[in-house]
């Protein structure tokens, strides 16, 4: 057989207007992602590390990392803790460390975006949530303060894409409200991304806010009036979740009415 993939490539021309991505079947009978590039063709497996390495023998480096973590905290993981950034406890990571799970993330990057254009919209919420786990882990145990906040930036991002891919799964199944509460959590999450980071001006600026806020306003015209009855029951829960101070809830149940015809 030959090395040479000029068939393969002259029979999938590159289409610079689009990403051109696909499902194949591979010779082991299991799928496979393909993404068509200018100089070739990037393939990837759909489940498990996207390259289909098994590092120490777990489905990714997050993987072995988090199992480490688990065994030097007892399998109690930190919330910002006493195993809190800066591996102040028995568990750190490495700049090496942190440089391979960054490298590994990309890969996940270049599978979310490739399983969005393929409508395989749990698969991104997947990988997406995947993602964020590698920010949490870098950010709470690296040993150097750099590598700690290195993945930070990428974060309001990934955080849209999972409420994008979570909405756009839900107008899939044909469910309105759901893609519209799924966009409202993103939003919060988002807002209070920038207030504890000390920078609530950001969430105005933020360019993943806008997309998430497009998508709404282009979803609201398509929702069926909501019964009085469920209007009523919406401002009891509010009013519950205010007495409470579930003020997280109450957010959203309060954007929820904004959205409902008078």
């Amino acid at each position: 057989m030959s090395d040479d993939l000029s068939g393969i490539l002259s029979g999938w021309p590159y289409d610079p207007g689009q990403l051109n991505v696909r499902f194949i079947d591979g010779d082991d009978g299991e799928r496979r992602i393909q993404v068509r590039l200018d100089l070739g063709i990037l393939q990837m497996r759909i489940d498990g590390r996207p390259d289909g390495h098994r590092p120490f023998g777990y489905d990714s480096l997050l993987e072995y990392h988090e199992a480490q973590l688990d065994e030097a905290t007892g399998g109690r993981r930190s919330e910002g803790g006493e195993e809190a950034a800066g591996g102040g406890g028995r568990f750190s990571l490495t700049p090496e460390d942190c440089q391979n799970l960054r490298d590994e993330a990309v890969q996940y990057y270049h599978r979310y975006m490739a399983l969005l254009m393929l409508d395989d919209f749990e698969g991104v919420v997947r990988d997406t949530t995947r993602n964020l786990r590698v920010l949490d882990l870098c950010g709470r145990h690296a040993a150097a303060e750099g590598d700690r906040a290195a993945l930070e930036q990428f974060r309001p991002y990934i955080m849209m894409m999972r409420a994008r891919a979570r909405a756009s799964q839900a107008i899939k199944d044909d469910v309105p409200k759901v893609a519209l509460l799924a966009i409202e959590e993103g939003l919060d999450a988002l807002k209070q991304h920038f207030a504890a980071a000390g920078e609530p001006e950001g969430f105005e600026q933020s360019s993943e806010v806008q997309m998430l806020r497009g998508m709404r306003d282009a979803l609201t015209p398509k929702l069926p009036e909501m019964p009085v009855s469920q209007k009523s029951e919406l401002k009891r829960r509010l009013d519950q979740a205010i007495e409470q101070e579930n003020y997280e809830l109450a957010a959203i149940l309060r954007d929820e009415l904004r959205q409902m015809p008078d």
